[in-house]
C-alpha cells in the first residue's frame, strides 16, 4: 500500500512476495509518484491493517498496480481482509476485480 505524493489518493501495488517494488519503474511507466503509506492512513483510508490489505473490498476505489510476474503462476494467495487470513485467486482474476494496470514494477 502506498499514497501518491501529489494527489494523497491510496495506491494499491499488487506484488509477488519473491519481489521488492521498485517505485522509480512504478513512476515511469504511470506518472505516479508513490511514497509510503503509514498503517493510520491504511486503516483510515482502505479500512484494513497493513499486512491484511486484499484487492478489494475498500473504502473508497483504488488506483491498483499489478505485477507481472504474478502472471506466471497458476494460482496466488491474496490477504484476505487481515494479517493472518488468505485466499486463493487466479492471476488473471486480479484486472478484472481490481481494475488494475499490469506492469513490470521489480527491482
Amino acid at each position: 500500500m502506498f499514497r501518491e505524493k501529489e494527489t494523497n489518493l491510496p495506491i494499491l501495488v499488487i506484488a509477488s512476495g519473491s519481489n521488492r517494488v521498485d517505485l522509480a519503474k512504478i513512476e515511469k511507466e504511470t506518472g505516479l509518484k508513490l511514497g509510503k503509506a503509514d498503517g493510520n492512513y491504511v486503516k483510515e483510508r482502505v479500512g484494513y491493517a497493513i499486512g491484511g490489505v486484499p484487492p478489494v473490498g475498500h473504502n473508497e476505489p483504488l488506483e491498483t498496480i499489478l505485477d507481472t510476474d504474478l502472471k506466471k503462476y497458476e494460482m496466488i494467495w491474496a490477504a484476505a481482509g487481515t494479517p493472518f487470513a488468505v485466499f486463493q485467486l487466479k492471476p488473471a482474476d486480479l484486472e478484472p476485480l481490481t481494475n488494475g494496470r499490469w506492469i513490470e514494477l521489480s527491482e
